[in-house]
């Protein structure tokens, strides 16, 4: 038996064979045709996935590090101000100088 144009079409709710109801045709499931939609679409070959990529990656990346460098700059001038201090001073306690002027009593 051969379902009617109503099934078909999405309108009815009766069912259509052992499967139950009729989904539409390919594209259009669950119901009637929709009218005034309208969908563009553009073929893969003929998009630019990287038009301008390295232009906005090197303005992406300025604006993020000036935004983000005083966070962490200053913090790491510090550390390396400090260590540098500490590399020199301990060079200087274990030179020939270092040892006469403080004998082994700093600690």
């Amino acid at each position: 038996m051969r379902p009617t144009q109503t099934l078909l079409g999405g309108g009815g709710h009766g069912e259509v064979g052992r499967h139950g109801l009729y989904l539409g045709s390919w594209g259009n499931f669950g119901g009637l045709k929709q009218k005034g939609i309208i969908s563009y679409g553009i073929a893969p070959n003929r998009q630019q996935p990287l038009a301008g990529a390295m232009h906005d990656a090197v303005f992406n990346t300025w604006r993020r590090f000036s935004t983000q460098v005083l966070y962490w700059a200053p913090p790491a001038l510090a550390g390396y101000y400090l260590i540098n201090w500490a590399v020199e001073r301990n060079h200087y306690l274990n030179s020939k100088a270092g040892r006469a002027e403080f004998g082994g009593d700093e600690e």
